[in-house]
Order: structure tokens, then C-alpha cells, then sequence
């Protein structure tokens, strides 16, 4: 946590995946609050797949969705817009991101992810920072109960009619994280962690050698925010406690606050979920005084782009909500 001495604005560290802790990034913007996000640095599918096979760096697709909710609200729509255009026709360009394409030639040209980041921050007016959890190259190694393995995020999209039980994940190559996510860490009044899928996102980020150490020495309070649905590739059958319970084990000690939506969800998008095996979080803490319930549903459900091949979730956090809840907490 920071020194007195230090600036007094609350410095917020958020941690996961792109796609899930978008929400949370905008309504923490809309706070005043000094933002620096952490992210996966494992992606393996879609656009950000196909660049990383190509160029060879680390994927940059989680770290777009963060510049683009971190953009200046001046200029916002459209650096949202350029940063998130997905090309629709095309047979080299079809699926790709444009904001993955930008992100890619600023690694080229600097030599460094982390410094592609800060030039993007710079040209894009980003409020906040972005950060990459390790600077290697890394792919998530996934490690079933059934004793198999199989390697590369990309996997957990898949879907399959007897997806296998996940055991643990780890990083491969060997990796440590990135000492501007260790200072980030070490400098900031809150940690919150979520939503984003278990695996693919948010376990992606905690397993890296280093992040558990800089976590179990700092005093900074952890806020957990729970996902709506469960992942039918990732977390089948897992409850609220399970959830929990793989996180606390990821950062060896225990999460200050525990964000649960409450509230119901619409039976028509509820049943294209159970079709493929995805039902609601199951909350089972209710003796657990961590836990904070409160209706976190954006109202619209998202709709996909046709040339996206990456499974996308429908259903997201609002918000207008998730920045009234986290205003209670964070200020």
C-alpha cells in the first residue's frame, strides 16, 4: 500500500482478462481513481491468436479491451470505436481487431509489450495504465483431474458435450511478472480481482511466479467480483465457494470482499445458456459476511460479431451498478 507520503488519490490495481473486468475499468474511471489494470498475457484464440502465431509476441487482445475502457472520455467513442473494430470482409484482415493490428506494431517498434502500452496510452489519451502480468511470451498449461494435459487458452473455448474436470493451471514457458505489475501491486490501496472465466482469465493472471509473493506481503485489501454464469469448458457445477476457494488458494490468503449479483436474469438468455451446459453461479455463502449482494446485470445483453470466432459471454456486469457498489467500497 502506498506511504503517506505519496499522492492521496485511491489507486486502484484490477486483474484479469480483457472482455470481463471492462465494466469494472469504466466504472472505476467514471470514480477519479488512479487505474492500473493487469492482464493475462496467455491469450491464445482468435485475432490475438493469429498474431501471436505470426509475430511472435506476447497476445495483445486482453490488453486492448483495457485501453479502450481506460480511453479519455473527451475522445472516448471514437478511440473505443478504432481500438475495437473488427474487420468484417477481407481475406487476410477477416476477424482481425484492429486494435490488436496497432498493438502489434507498437511491440514491433519498441521491442517491448509493456513499452507498446505506455505509447498507446500516450497517442490514445488512456487514463491509467495497462500492464501485461509477465513480458514472455506464455501459453496457460492446463492439467485435468484425469491426469492429461493440453496447452493453449484457445482450448477452453472449445466446446464439447463431456467437457473434462480442470485440476490446476500453470504458465509455460517459465515466466516471472513483470516488475512494473509487482510495483503496481505494491503501490496500490485496492486489489480487485474479476470477473473474468476462472481459468482462462483470471487464474491465468494469479499463477504467475512472483504475483502470489507480492500479494501475501501486502496489506491491500482484495475485492473479489464473482462471475454471472458458470463456464461450461472451465467451471461446470462450480458454486460461488468454489469459486472463491481457487482464488484464495491461487494468492495464499484470503479476499476482503466478495461481490455477488442478486437478482434475476431473463428466462429466454438463461435457456441459450443451459443449451450449452452454462448456468448461474450458485451462491452458496450465505453465513459469509465478505459477501456484498446486489443486482451487477447490465440490462442489454451483447451481441457478437459474425467474424469473431471466439465464444463470447452474453450476459456482462453493468456499469452503472458495479460504480455505485465500488464507490461504497473504494471511497
Amino acid at each position: 500500500m502506498k506511504s503517506d507520503s505519496q499522492a492521496s488519490t485511491t489507486s486502484i490495481v484490477v486483474m484479469g482478462g480483457g472482455t470481463g473486468i471492462y465494466p469494472v475499468v469504466s466504472a472505476l474511471k467514471q470514480l477519479l481513481l488512479d487505474i492500473t489494470t493487469i492482464i493475462a498475457a496467455s491469450d491464445s484464440g482468435g485475432s490475438t491468436g493469429r498474431i501471436r502465431d505470426e509475430f511472435g509476441f506476447p497476445p495483445v487482445g486482453d490488453l486492448r479491451q483495457s485501453l479502450a475502457a481506460l480511453a479519455d472520455d473527451e475522445a472516448a467513442r471514437e478511440i473505443r470505436t478504432l481500438l475495437l473494430y473488427r474487420f468484417e470482409k477481407g481475406s487476410g484482415l477477416k476477424g482481425h481487431n484492429l486494435g490488436n493490428l496497432i498493438l502489434t506494431a507498437l511491440q514491433d517498434i519498441t521491442g517491448s509489450t509493456t513499452k507498446a502500452l505506455e505509447e498507446a496510452a500516450r497517442i490514445f489519451r488512456i487514463n491509467g495504465r495497462v500492464i501485461p502480468v509477465t513480458e514472455e511470451a506464455v501459453q496457460l498449461k492446463i492439467m485435468y483431474t484425469d491426469g492429461t494435459e493440453a496447452v493453449g487458452e484457445h482450448i477452453l473455448d472449445e466446446t464439447t458435450d463431456k467437457p473434462k474436470p480442470i485440476d490446476h493451471v500453470t504458465l509455460t514457458p517459465d515466466c516471472q511478472i513483470n516488475p512494473a505489475a509487482r510495483a503496481a501491486i505494491q503501490q496500490a490501496d485496492y486489489c480487485i480481482i474479476g470477473p473474468g472465466d476462472l481459468y482462462a482469465s483470471l487464474l491465468a493472471v494469479l499463477v504467475t511466479p512472483g504475483l502470489k509473493e507480492v500479494l501475501q506481503q501486502s496489506n491491500t485489501p482484495i475485492i473479489y467480483i464473482s462471475n454471472l454464469m458458470t463456464r461450461a469448458s472451465q467451471t461446470a457445477n462450480m458454486t460461488a465457494r468454489d469459486h472463491v476457494v481457487a482464488i484464495e488458494h491461487a494468492i495464499g490468503k484470503a479476499v476482503s470482499t466478495i461481490l455477488i449479483h442478486q437478482g434475476d436474469i431473463p428466462k429466454e438468455i438463461l435457456k441459450t445458456y443451459a443449451d450449452v451446459g452454462e448456468y448461474p453461479v450458485l451462491d452458496d455463502l450465505e453465513t459469509d459476511s465478505r459477501v456484498i449482494r446486489t443486482n451487477l446485470l447490465q440490462n442489454m445483453s451483447h451481441s457478437q460479431s459474425s467474424s469473431d470466432t471466439v465464444r463470447r459471454s452474453l450476459l456482462r456486469h453493468s456499469t452503472a451498478r458495479l460504480k455505485t457498489v465500488l464507490s461504497q467500497i473504494v471511497q
